[in-house]
């Protein structure tokens, strides 16, 4: 068992794997990609949405039939609300303030409706994921859920890495969404955050976050392997992130321009296309050391040779 951690620094490696299906075992997958590859005493850090999306937590919203409020916050609260004043407020750019403006009245009014039973009315008021429901680097209209029980497959997958490749890892499932810091205090906009990240009322913590420019870091949900403070676990998650990437696209919008298709014309075979990096391994880094006469002798004086991860 690990045991608690300090700050420290961490090499990291993005793990590339195939495009995770409905109905793929995410254990055969995290299991098979870290082979040779993982050690003891590392994190693995897994994405939601790609365990979200082996384990079926999907939805085609083209089947969605939209009520009155979800038509209404569509038309309205996205375009005039989001598109003129919130957003400058939260400080986005041109592009998607121009995006919101011209929200999709159709394919944006089934989104909201599944917001609105999914995750609620505050959750649904905001511009994208809401409640953790996301629609990136997902195909035609198929947005995905989060996880109910992240801990228990956490704990599942350090069980199986363990079971499979010999291994002592600490699993860190982390999502996307951000969340934000003042001083000591975290909190977020989705719901079911790691203990230590506080779950915010949807719309308002992300419009407080945004407009004061909080610290804004990805959301560690559950971890199994190891104990980790908040602060500890937002870092690991921030630097799997920022080394991960953004598969085809950190929206919507920007994953159907990728393939200069509408929004919803994305396909399973497209996205198959990519490179997907939906686990990564941090590794502490080894403690400097003072080099030995016989060190000296091989190395240049006061280096030591890193091993590479």
């Amino acid at each position: 068992m690990l045991k608690a951690l300090s700050m420290t620094d961490y090499r990291a490696l993005a793990v590339a794997t195939d495009f995770w299906r409905p109905g793929e075992s995410y254990i055969d997958k995290v299991t098979d990609a870290l082979e040779k590859k993982v050690a003891d005493d590392d994190f693995v850090i897994v994405s939601e949405k790609a365990l979200s999306t082996s384990m079926g937590r999907i939805i085609d919203e083209g089947n969605i039939n939209p009520g009155l409020n979800a038509r209404i916050i569509s038309q309205f609260w996205m375009r005039i609300i989001w598109g003129y004043f919130l957003g400058v407020l939260c400080h986005f750019g041109q592009r998607l303030l121009q995006r919101l403006r011209q929200y999709p009245p159709a394919p944006g009014s089934r989104h909201k409706q599944v917001a609105l039973e999914y995750a609620g009315l505050l959750q649904s008021l905001l511009f994208g994921s809401e409640g953790g429901i996301d629609g990136s680097n997902l195909p035609y209209s198929y947005v995905s859920l989060p996880l109910v029980n992240a801990c228990e497959i956490a704990q599942n997958i350090r069980h199986q890495i363990l079971k499979a490749l010999g291994k002592h890892v600490c699993v860190i499932i982390v999502d996307t969404d951000k969340t934000y810091s003042f001083r000591n205090f975290h909190f977020t906009s989705r719901p079911k955050p790691l203990r230590g990240i506080h779950s915010s009322a949807g719309v308002v913590g992300y419009i407080v976050g945004r407009s004061f420019e909080l610290r804004r870091r990805s959301t560690p949900l559950a971890v199994a392997g190891c104990k980790l403070q908040a602060e500890e676990a937002l870092r690991l998650a921030n630097t799997a992130d920022r080394v991960r990437g953004q598969g085809s696209g950190a929206t919507v919008w920007d994953m159907a321009a990728r393939f200069n298709v509408p929004v919803t014309a994305v396909t399973w075979e497209m996205l198959s296309e990519i490179s997907h990096k939906p686990i990564v391994i941090l590794r502490q880094k080894p403690t400097k050391q003072p080099c030995s006469d016989s060190a000296r002798a091989k190395n240049k004086p006061g280096i030591v040779l890193k091993e590479k991860l």
